[in-house]
């Protein structure tokens, strides 16, 4: 499945259900689909995300043995750098923050 993200001040982002619930998640936000955070909360669901993003660069997750090796591996920074982006202009802007699949 996949899920989209939608503002007013950034085009959509779309990412896999895995990824975007562990982003809500780090954004403080339950795993609901579909959901909204209202503008003046966008800042705070920022620093939220940007900051569980910084704490997993220090502590890498380990890589799993029985998964394809020649496929490289996606960090939560990478997978997450549009939706900061996304977030970033919505906050900007003063714009609410959508999701559904």
């Amino acid at each position: 499945m996949l899920i989209t993200f939608t503002t007013d001040a950034h085009a959509n982002i779309t990412m896999f259900e895995g990824d975007a619930l562990t982003m809500l998640k780090m954004m403080g936000h339950s795993a609901t689909v579909p959901g909204a955070i209202l503008a003046a909360d966008v800042p705070a669901a920022l620093s939220r995300l940007t900051s569980a993003i910084d704490a997993e660069k220090i502590s890498p997750p380990i890589e799993n043995e029985n998964e394809d090796t020649d496929e490289p591996v996606v960090s939560m920074t990478n997978r997450g750098l549009p939706l900061i982006d996304l977030l970033t202009a919505a906050a900007k802007a003063g714009c609410n923050v959508m999701w559904n699949k």
